[in-house]
């Protein structure tokens, strides 16, 4: 049973004064994730705790930005302090990547109850809210994290297999030149046959602190190239970093999405994966 009543919970996209109104629930787990480590030490949202992000990924193998195994994540999650009942606020200092590949991962763990600090650091800044430069230690925790919800994620084979599906689409968030096949260092350059391309930074507002773009604008634009709320869209980058955050921005559009975590760190370094220019 959850102890929070159903109208406190936040919502996917907090603003900065919603959660400087909820710094002393108990509940609450903020997670700063940032790109730059200094980042958490020059000054952090008080009481939240610092993520290296690289513990998001499983740092190994073919595919070293692959999601870690369930015992890597039970205890990343162990170590963070997580709970069933805990609320995660993650936010970051490059407008998104990080914070969003940390609540992409709880969401495959069917860990439900996570928000995103809108803009980050740099909207909490903006706002005027008093920062901390004290480190939180975490409380630890006993979490076992299974992979409960496995339609968060999308592997290359099922990708193969819904190219020809009219319902199905690939936002690309990198570059246009890695689009293009243009820049990029795999072994194969170019994109998913059919994928559409706007690269992450497009969503984000330079002008309000790096928060997400005004949603109707976004909708309307991603419309035209052929991304709508009813369809399947996977979403990717180099190394499901970038597209956690496009992931993110389509889920608080309503927007049906899947996160492909091998990327084109997988798919541009495979030979049996079909590849435009």
């Amino acid at each position: 049973m959850s102890t929070s009543s159903e109208t406190n919970v936040l919502p996917l996209i907090v603003e900065p004064e919603q959660l400087q109104a909820r710094l002393d629930d108990p509940q609450l787990l903020i997670i700063d994730v940032p790109a730059n480590s200094d980042s958490y030490r020059q000054g952090h949202v008080p009481g939240a705790i610092f993520l290296d992000f690289r513990y998001l990924m499983r740092g190994e193998g073919p595919v070293p930005n692959d999601v870690p195994d369930v015992e890597a994540l039970s205890r990343l999650f162990s170590a963070l302090g997580l709970t069933r009942d805990t609320h995660v606020v993650a936010y970051d200092d490059e407008g998104g990547g990080w914070a969003a590949r940390l609540l992409w991962t709880l969401d495959l763990i069917g860990h439900q109850r996570y928000s995103y600090l809108n803009g980050g650091i740099h909207a909490w800044r903006d706002a005027g809210i008093e920062e901390s430069s004290e480190p939180t230690a975490p409380v630890p925790s006993d979490y076992q994290a299974e992979i409960l919800n496995p339609q968060a994620m999308i592997s290359a084979d099922e990708i193969k297999q819904k190219l020809d599906d009219k319902q199905f689409a690939v936002w690309d968030a990198r570059s246009q030149a890695e689009y293009d096949g243009e820049k990029g260092n795999n072994k194969h350059l170019g994109h998913i046959p059919g994928a559409v391309n706007m690269d992450w930074v497009n969503a984000m507002d330079r002008h309000r602190a790096l928060r997400i773009r005004d949603y109707a604008e976004l909708v309307t634009e991603l419309g035209a190239l052929g991304l709508t709320p009813e369809m399947e869209i996977a979403t990717h980058c180099q190394s499901h970093h970038r597209s956690s955050f496009t992931w993110l921005v389509g889920k608080a559009l309503g927007f049906n999405m899947r996160g492909y975590p091998g990327s084109w760190g997988e798919w541009g370094n495979r030979d049996d994966t079909p590849i435009e220019k």
